[in-house]
């Protein structure tokens, strides 16, 4: 499942067909996000070996600024959706993982007032970590032909997220993520990309950022997936920037700040 070949996975994302002699990249280019699991576990053997490749990302410093929390129990695991917008692949996947920014853990360690990790620059450290680690875990699971999904929406409440997973001070729940075997008719799609000329600057940043090519092979996509193709990929994502649905996203700074995150 989810096999396509680099010429089927280039040609879905730019619409045209790879370089020459572009290496067989395998399934990085076949990512897509799943949402219908099957029942079938997934060995605990594995999940360690998955956080094992997770904990072999780069981390700034060798600080390790991130945790992860499993949920397996069942009635945590609908508590949990239930914070997360009650998805469908949250209830369904064999494990529901936390990707957690965490301070906490080096705050015990320091001799005297750990004033540093107050500061912007400890938070984005932390966010950092926990996304390398947490796409390194992907990709590995990827490769083995699991499928994965994160969950933004782990964000809904993070006060009560932080409660729910009994965090510390000085931590912060910043995505899920839904890990399991794809269900037999999956019928996951992958969305089509921006063009390499639009992402790839050279040597300094294009200004002139045209969609037009973008919005006509997400249009295919939206028919296919029976969206409306007359909204277009920009009209969707500048409503996304001016009218944004982010509930208890929107203002994250006072849970922060009650979490010893004040972000000087």
């Amino acid at each position: 499942m989810f096999d396509e070949s680099l010429e089927e996975a280039w040609l879905r994302k730019y619409g045209a067909a790879p370089p020459n002699g572009s290496p067989e990249l395998g399934r990085l280019l076949t990512h897509r996000s799943v949402r219908d699991f099957s029942s079938e576990p997934v060995p605990e053997e594995t999940v360690a070996g998955l956080i094992a490749a997770a904990q072999s990302a780069s981390t700034s410093s060798n600080l390790q600024l991130w945790s992860v929390i499993s949920v397996q129990d069942s009635a945590r695991r609908t508590e949990a959706a239930k914070l997360c917008g009650d998805q469908k692949q949250i209830h369904d996947a064999a494990w529901f993982f936390a990707f957690v920014v965490d301070h906490a853990r080096l705050r015990s360690f320091a001799a005297e007032e750990p004033d540093a990790l107050g500061s912007n620059e400890f938070f984005t450290m932390a966010v950092v970590d926990a996304a390398i680690a947490a796409e390194r875990m992907v990709c590995a699971a990827e490769s083995l032909g699991l499928g994965v999904c994160y969950i933004g929406a782990l964000r809904n409440h993070p006060a009560e997220m932080a409660e729910f997973l009994n965090l510390p001070a000085g931590t912060f729940g910043v995505f899920g993520l839904a890990l399991g075997w794809p269900a037999e008719d999956c019928t996951a799609a992958m969305k089509p990309r921006l063009g390499q000329e639009v992402i790839w600057h050279r040597e300094s940043y294009n200004h002139e950022q045209d969609p037009t090519d973008y919005n006509q092979r997400m249009a295919a996509f939206y028919e296919e997936q029976h969206m409306r193709a007359s909204v277009t990929w920009s009209m969707r994502s500048g409503r996304r920037a001016t009218k944004p649905k982010l509930g208890g996203r929107a203002d994250l700074k006072p849970f922060l700040e009650s979490q010893g995150m004040d972000l000087e």
